[in-house]
Formats: structure tokens, sequence, C-alpha cells
């Protein structure tokens, strides 16, 4: 039995095994026998981990001191970076329904695109608005505006749904300001303009063949309701008075800007008062505080609505948050429970040692890191510390450095499955259940990163 343990635990084909058992369990709890997420996530992490060796002060901590335990810092990881986005953005979309702003914004976008051409209209969306802000956020402030098309459109939700998360998904991958991709530029000394130039040329393909291609078949297959308790209705003094659009674009680019100002701000200007306040002001937890300020002034108060319906409107659209983030944050845990185990540094270290072309070996270490630990600006970095030695000290051309965090990069993405907290971010905000969040938002991100690394290995024999 000690023999089996340490094999389990130390061999890479153990701690595959592991792993692959350990997400098995999980799906069968949530599919078969219909557990609740959140508490299947909690079990089956406390199984893999105690099985993968992690000792019980590790994990849990002691009576004394748990601050430093991995079901704590599992959850408290992802939770301390989404929770206030979360909130803010909910609150921020209740008032953009409630005001009749969704409707105007989306009614712009169907008068540009048509009303068949409302999914690529989100497509577009998400990728515009992705560049400047992260995956999550976007999700969060852009959500109602995929609710209030699909009710409108009378379709399925997905339809309108995975077109834009294609957009934040590439953009968050492949695109600075993002974390992954300027990691990976810094380690390989590649300068920030091939990055952009590179993201585009394999990021646009990918976001159309999953996002528009993929996402109008599928969209069309799985059929997904807007859930009730997201859906706000215009406000009846509102219908006829809507607001205007420069209001509306107001509303939800203002953290857009601020974010974006932040981030740019922090890299080229000289430290100081003004430096500190664009950092402090593109905060995301700032930057949507503002924005929610300023709608419940814009949209709300300025239109007639009172302090009291505020919070009424604010306390309602919150109520279904509390199961989303207890989901993710279990998911995050689940995800910290596989990296403590060691089965992403196993995976990795095998896949180095394969011999293939560098940017093929730097697709599949990528995908192998994303697939053991969930993480894609984790799985980026993590392959780019493995290979920046070589790299750095080789013979390549910035195009080529470029198309090599590409490749890279589409990796990072690919299988989103249960160990990811964007797949539970995506399965609760969007109604789906396990099964259909896997038959879609799964497939779409794989099919992301085979077309982004098949444009970069493509273009790579050209430069």
């Amino acid at each position: 039995m000690n023999e089996f343990l340490n094999w389990l635990r130390h061999d890479t084909a153990g701690l595959l095994i592991l792993a692959g058992a350990g997400i098995a369990l999980l799906l069968f709890l949530i599919i078969k026998v219909k557990v609740e997420p959140f508490i299947a996530l909690v079990g089956t992490s406390v199984l893999v981990a105690l099985a993968g060796g992690v000792s019980i002060d590790a994990l849990v901590g002691s009576p004394i001191k748990s601050g430093d335990a991995l079901i704590e810092k599992g959850f408290a990881g992802i939770l301390g970076h989404i929770t206030l986005i979360i909130g803010l953005g909910t609150v921020l979309g209740a008032i953009l329904e409630r005001s009749g702003g969704a409707e105007v914004l989306l009614g712009r976008l169907v008068k540009v695109f048509g009303e068949k051409g409302t999914p690529l209209a989100m497509g577009v969306t998400g990728f515009v608005l992705g560049i400047p802000v992260f995956f999550d956020i976007g999700i969060f402030v852009l959500a109602p505006l995929v609710y209030v098309a699909a009710v409108r459109g009378g379709k399925s939700l997905i339809l309108y749904a995975l077109p834009l998360l294609a957009g934040l998904s590439v953009t968050h991958a492949f695109l600075p300001p993002h974390p992954g991709p300027v990691a990976a530029a810094g380690l390989f000394h590649v300068e920030l303009g091939w990055i952009i130039i590179m993201g585009l040329a394999c990021g646009i393909p990918a976001w159309f063949a999953s996002g528009i291609l993929w996402g109008q078949w599928i969209g069309k297959r799985v059929q997904v309701a807007v859930p009730e308790d997201r859906v706000i209705p215009e406000a009846e003094e509102a219908v006829g008075h809507e607001p205007p659009m420069s209001v509306v674009a107001l509303a939800i680019g203002l953290p857009m800007l601020l974010i974006l100002g932040a981030t740019f701000g922090n890299v080229f200007l000289p430290a100081g008062g003004f430096r500190d306040a664009l950092v402090f002001f593109g905060n995301p937890a700032i930057a949507l505080t503002v924005a929610v300020a300023l709608s419940m002034w814009l949209l709300g108060t300025r239109r007639g609505m009172s302090a009291k319906d505020l919070s009424e409107l604010s306390s309602a659209s919150l109520k279904p948050v509390g199961m989303i983030l207890l989901v993710v944050g279990a998911g995050a845990f689940f995800g910290a429970v596989l990296s403590a185990t060691g089965v992403g540094n196993a995976v990795a270290d095998s896949l180095a040692k394969a011999g293939l072309p560098v940017i093929v070996s730097a697709y599949v270490i990528a995908c192998g890191m994303r697939l053991a630990q969930g993480s894609a600006t984790v799985a980026i970095v993590t392959t780019g510390g493995i290979l920046a030695p070589a790299l750095t000290a080789g013979h390549y051309s910035q195009p080529q450095l470029a198309l090599i965090v590409m490749a890279i990069s589409s990796g990072s993405i690919i299988a989103s499955h249960v160990n990811d907290g964007g797949f539970w971010i995506i399965s609760k905000y969007f109604n789906m259940s396990v099964k259909d969040t896997l038959k879609t938002w799964t497939v779409l991100e794989t099919v992301l990163s085979v077309v982004g690394f098949g444009m970069a290995a493509l273009l790579y024999q050209f430069v």
C-alpha cells in the first residue's frame, strides 16, 4: 500500500491518474448523482488532497492558525479578486436594465449589425471591450446585454453568450495589457508591439472560428433560457424615455477607461501623484464603484428613481450572487489542490523533455499546464519560465519569439474544465448545467486554442 501511495504521489503517471480520478469523481457526483456543485467540489478536493499526500496541517491548518491553509487560500485567492467586482458589476448591470440603458445599447448594435447579426455584435463587443479589462470583469459588466439580447431574440442564451465569451477570452490570452502575454513578453524580451501584431493575427481567426462559427452552430442546438432571477424588467416609467446612448456608453465605458488608464499609466508614466491617481481609480473595484455611483445618479436619481428604489434594486440583483461565489471559490480550491499535489510540475517536466520543435513544445507544455491546474495566466507564466533560458540564449527574431508567445497563449486556454474558476463563473452566470458548459464553453476554448496555435505555427514558417 505504501508503495502504491508513493507511486501515486510522486510518479508522473500516478499524479495524472490521481487528477483524472478526481475529475471523474467530481463529474459523476454533479452530473449523475446531482450533488450541488459547491458541495461536490469541496468534498472531492479534500479527498484528492489527502490521497495526493497533502498534510492535514497544510490542508486545513490548526485550531490556532488556519490562514495559510490550502482550503482558505484556495477560496480566498479568487474570491479576494472577484467578490467586489461581481457585486458591483451586478448592480451596474441591474441599473442599466431597469433604466432601459441595456435596451438602448442593444438597439444600437442591432441597427449596425442587423437582427440576425446580434451574435456577431456580441462577439465584437467582447473583443473590443476585452482589450482593456480582465475576462471576468467583462462578463460581469456585459452579461446583462446578453440577457436582454436573448430575451429580445427569443433564442438560446448560448447563441449570444459564446461570441461575447470568445472575444473576452482571446484578448485575455493573446493581447496586452493582460498579464499572461505581458509576462511572457518580459521573459523572452519581446517588444509589446510584436505581441500585439501577432496577437491580432492569431487571435482574430481564432475568435471568429470559436465564437462566431462554433458559437452559432452549438447555440442553435443547446437551448438555455435566461435565468428568471437575472431578468430585471425595464421600469414602466422608463419605456419610451430611455437614456441617451452617450449616457449608456459612459456608464459602461468609464470603468474600462479607468482600468486602461491605470495599466498604461503604470507602465509609461514616472512615479508621482498623477500616476498614483490613475492607479487608484484604475483598480477594478474602485473603477466599478465610481461607475456604479455615477450610474445611480445619471440612470437612477436624475430619471426619477428614489433612494429606496435604488436600494431595493441593488438588493434584489445581488441575491443570486452568493451561490456563484461559493461555486467559483470551491472550483478555485479544487485547482489549488491539484497544484499542491504536484500534478502541474510533473506534467511540465515530462513535456519539456519530449524533444519537440520549440513552437510545438511551447504549445504542448502550456496545454499540459492548463489541463493540470486550470489557470491560463499560470500556464503562460510557468511555460515561459521553462522555455526562457533556451529561447533567450538562441538566435530567434522578435517575430519568431512573439509567435512562440502566441503558441503558449493558445495552449493556456485549451479545454477549460472543472478546475478552472472561469468554468464555474460561466456555468452559473449563463444558467448552464455542467454537462452543457462542457459541450459549449469547453469546446469553444479548445477551438480557440487549436486555431490560435495553427495560425502561430503557419506564420512561424514565414518569419
